[in-house]
């Protein structure tokens, strides 16, 4: 049996097995269900064997497409290692690299990536999709992306962590609040303010709660979010405090909408990280994005930070 396969319809053959879904696996390519269906009636007429057994919702792989599916992620892991090498020989990054940002990276700090990444690898592209936090392990699990960027990052048997950022954090307050004019605060002068809190379900509110639990602080839960921007306009609208990342604050604190307070306790610092697939080696333009967020965008955070601190 002689089949001959290029590297896209290999890809595509993967990503519709990860996705569990021919709509979703097309959708990845860029083409409609039916040509993706299309092709893979093709691509079984010519083994003379079946892949997927549609009989199912979501359907299965079968024994032979189990096969065939660990031949395509050798064949294609094969061809990234010889494009990346090549890469490297040429000294020219090519390619298309994929990242899964968490809304609260930053739409200015990413503006800002995605500038210095075309400026130094004008041959690459960058696709950016920003995700809630579940979702980015998931893309990444998936291969639907290569890279994802994440607070609190955890890493397991399938997933490495590289860490990116610590931003520090503050007590976010409207101008009109009592502590406004304070140049810093001590833990202990958060017993019984109003407070706006994150959703129970987030990794930065076990952290806050972990904090307030060590030094005994009881505050009054006013409201929870699941996102930093609604809690910033809580907060723009006096309805009590919170604590978020300083960086996060930057627009709001240069407007005079919001106030920054240092608080006088260690370890209130947000992690940033970056997070991969284990088993999947980096390509060379993921290898270089890496290094240019290390290189360029942690002094940027800090940047950021001390200006906010100067408002």
């Amino acid at each position: 049996m002689a089949v001959r396969v290029d590297s896209d319809h290999l890809r595509l053959f993967r990503d519709i097995v990860l996705q569990r879904s021919i709509s979703k696996g097309a959708a990845l390519h860029g083409i409609s269900q039916s040509a993706a269906s299309q092709h893979l009636q093709d691509l079984e007429r010519r083994l003379g064997e079946t892949l997927l057994d549609r009989s199912t919702r979501p359907f299965r792989v079968t024994e032979f497409g189990t096969l065939y599916l660990e031949l395509c992620q050798d064949l294609l892991a094969r061809c990234e290692t010889f494009d990346r090498d090549w890469d490297r020989n040429r000294n020219l990054i090519t390619g298309t690299l994929r990242v899964a940002a968490i809304y609260s990276v930053g739409l200015s700090t990413m503006t800002a990536v995605e500038s210095a990444f075309r400026a130094r690898f004008p041959a690459a592209t960058l696709e950016l999709e920003y995700l809630r936090p579940d979702r980015v392990y998931e893309s990444i699990l998936q291969e639907s992306c290569e890279l994802g960027l994440i607070s609190y990052p955890e890493s397991n048997r399938d997933i490495a962590v590289m860490p990116w950022l610590d931003e520090q954090m503050v007590l976010g307050v409207s101008p009109g609040h009592p502590l406004a004019a304070r140049r810093q605060v001590q833990p202990a002068e958060l017993n019984g303010v109003s407070f706006i809190a994150f959703d129970p379900d987030l990794p930065i509110r076990r952290h806050i709660d972990g904090f307030l639990a060590e030094w005994r602080i009881l505050v009054k839960q006013t409201m929870a979010f699941d996102n930093i921007q609604m809690i910033k306009e809580a907060l723009v609208l006096g309805r009590g405090v919170s604590i978020l990342p300083l960086r996060m604050m930057d627009a709001e604190i240069h407007e005079g909408k919001l106030v920054a307070i240092p608080i006088e306790a260690e370890g209130l610092v947000r992690p940033l990280g970056v997070i991969h697939l284990r088993r999947r080696p980096f390509s060379p333009v993921a290898e270089r994005f890496c290094a240019m967020l290390q290189e360029d965008f942690v002094t940027a955070g800090e940047t950021i930070s001390n200006a906010s601190h100067a408002v």
